[in-house]
């Protein structure tokens, strides 16, 4: 069996038909929890914290959350120009990779004329209630022409509650 691919929004989409890939995302995002029940046993709600492994690959933990949300994802072609519009997330910018500081940029892009610039907005309030409801921190935030991206990170680990 191939290992699951998550939509971050930066490539392609991945292969597979769409009731197959919801099903692949359902499977994946409940795996995703069933860890955190695991790691987090001593948190008060250990479904609501980001687990070890999501605060190692928080690109990969972010679009698995927003996918399993039912939130699409963008994509690009062979040639690296948008054919969907949706979240994309990376590193933030100045901070190297995303697993090294745990901080994702997450935007809203789709194709020229798509209108996601004005979307944005509220696609992106929208991502954000999705990823603070798991525990992440977002903070909104405007770029170059007024351009609207979040910041996205775990939460500092603290003492165990008990």
């Amino acid at each position: 069996m191939a290992e699951f691919e998550v939509a971050t929004g930066a490539a392609g989409v991945p292969e597979g038909d769409d009731r197959g890939r919801r099903a692949a995302v359902r499977t994946a995002f409940e795996g995703l929890l069933q860890i955190r029940r695991l790691m987090n046993a001593d948190a008060a709600d250990p479904e609501g914290v980001p687990a070890e492994w999501e605060r190692r690959q928080p690109v990969r933990a972010g679009a698995l959350a927003l996918e399993a949300a039912g939130v699409p994802p963008s994509a690009t072609d062979a040639e690296g120009r948008r054919t969907a519009t949706g979240y994309c997330l990376g590193a933030a910018e100045g901070t190297g990779t995303a697993e090294g500081t745990g901080v994702v940029r997450v935007e809203w892009l789709g194709p020229p004329g798509s209108g996601a610039g004005y979307a944005a907005e509220d696609a992106l309030r929208d991502c954000a209630a999705v990823l603070r409801r798991l525990g992440w921190e977002a903070l909104e935030y405007r770029g170059a022409r007024r351009h609207r991206y979040l910041e996205v990170e775990p939460p500092p680990v603290g003492p165990p509650r008990r």
